[in-house]
């Protein structure tokens, strides 16, 4: 089987979010399919981490600390920005082509057989397939530590049938509602379900209602709970979050060392997504299972990679300053915001937002648009090569209430917003690519930036 051949069939099973109740694949079939592959998710210790923001940059900070910690470390995220063999890396690399197409046609075969006989129902979907392949990969590979991003929730989301080191669960916030519950409360709810019973979890205080049914899951669950406030720095009234360039950057106590912390992750909301990777690695660390030092921790955090998350793409070659951020939730939304006042001062002055604007219609669009548009200039709304995605319309629809004052317009498709907002802006100009990752993806692949 090639590896194009791989892909379609993955996206042939529907998107991960598109499936019916009816066929939702419970974690019994998920051990089922697992059991069938000679449970490869038994064969390597990992760190689950759950949340509705930051999920991903406080795994791929964590996974980066213990790759610089010497370790065989794997990494399994999701969604992905281009290629969909970002999802499962291995000490800091994709999966490759022709192990992604070996370890579909197992997990395929497997999943066929199964299901012809009768112990499953259906077809694993898209992302239990993945989980499936990313469990196989890694227990065929041994590595050290494997950091596990959730996919959705948590309670029965398919990454959870692993027995993990340790838990993390950071910040919550509504989104995917359909799936998860209508309040803060139930999403929590559903998020707490990676915590184990005698188990460690590493969070931080948040919203009230979070708050409480985090609390009473880790006292259900007779847990312990690792606060992870004494790594969140102090900010200052009216500093730039630790802005220094593009780095957020500060002195810090570590495992009884000062270190400084240097991260390419920019925004005040990022130094939560830190200190929880500081007090995972640490308590990692404590556990006599790994060894890990302060030196190693702001090695780790120095060179992590995650991109589309505020990245800059600077100007050159006549064309304008990017700014590439996934900004999918009203959470997400604000952090965007904040980060973009405190880097760009001259904001207002001279100087405005292009911005190119393209969301799930699945999400909190109207929140969303209310939220980013008004800071903008000129926006340009689009949508990207996904069934998933709100057209242009919907989401100029959904932005009614913000849309007087505001110029702007409508794109068939990301490449021609491109050339509208590089136009638009000129090569003094800022453009600002924002809301779905696979706008932020596409945009990053038409602009030939690194992933």
């Amino acid at each position: 089987m090639s590896y194009e051949t791989a892909v379609a069939q993955m996206y042939a099973l529907g998107h991960e979010l598109a499936q019916t109740p009816s066929h939702k694949f419970d974690l019994a079939h998920m051990r089922i399919l697992l059991a069938a592959l000679g449970h490869p998710e038994n064969r390597f210790p990992t760190v689950l981490v759950a949340g509705t923001n930051g999920k991903g940059s406080t795994a791929a900070t964590l996974a980066s600390i213990l790759r610089a910690s010497g370790l065989k470390t794997g990494l399994y995220t999701s969604p992905h920005l281009v290629r969909i063999n970002e999802r499962i890396c291995l000490n800091g690399k994709p999966l490759a082509d022709d192990d992604f197409a070996m370890l579909h046609d197992v997990v395929g075969r497997t999943a066929e057989r199964l299901v012809g006989e009768g112990d499953l129902p259906w077809h694993p979907s898209f992302f239990e397939m993945l989980t499936a392949m990313g469990f196989e990969y890694f227990g065929r590979s041994r590595p050290d530590m494997v950091v596990l991003e959730v996919g959705m929730g948590g309670r029965l989301d398919a990454t959870n049938v692993v027995e993990p080191r340790l838990s993390i669960i950071t910040d919550i916030a509504l989104d995917h509602q359909k799936y998860l519950g209508e309040t803060v409360a139930e999403i929590a709810r559903e998020k707490a379900g990676i915590i184990r019973p005698g188990g460690i979890v590493v969070t931080l205080p948040q919203l009230p209602e979070a708050n409480d049914v985090i609390g009473n899951a880790i006292l259900d669950a007779g847990a312990r709970a690792v606060n992870a406030v004494p790594y969140v720095p102090p900010v200052s009234p009216g500093s730039a979050s630790c802005l220094c360039g593009s780095w957020n950057r500060y002195p810090l106590e570590v495992m009884g060392a000062r270190i400084m912390v240097e991260s390419p992750l920019v925004g005040r909301h990022q130094l939560r997504n830190l200190a929880l990777a500081i007090a995972a690695a640490e308590e990692l660390h404590n556990q006599g299972t790994v060894q890990i030092t302060p030196e190693t921790i702001a090695q780790g955090i120095r060179e992590t990679h995650w991109p589309g998350r505020f990245q800059v793409v600077p100007a050159a070659g006549g064309n304008p300053e990017y700014v590439l951020d996934v900004a999918h939730n009203p959470a997400g939304a604000w952090a965007l915001r904040s980060t973009l006042s405190a880097a760009y001062p001259d904001l207002g002055n001279g100087r405005e937002i292009t911005m190119v604007f393209g969301v799930m219609r699945d999400k909190a669009v109207q929140e969303i648009t209310e939220i980013l548009f008004p800071i903008a200039g000129r926006v340009i709304v689009t949508h990207a090569n996904n069934p998933r995605s709100a057209s242009p319309d919907e989401i100029r629809r959904a932005a009614a209430r913000v849309a007087a004052g505001i110029d702007m317009e409508e794109a068939e498709d990301v490449a021609s917003a491109l050339d509208r907002a590089r136009k638009v802006a000129g090569p003094r100009g800022l453009v600002v690519v924002t809301g779905s990752i696979y706008i932020v993806g596409e945009t990053m692949r038409m602009l030939d930036v690194r992933i």
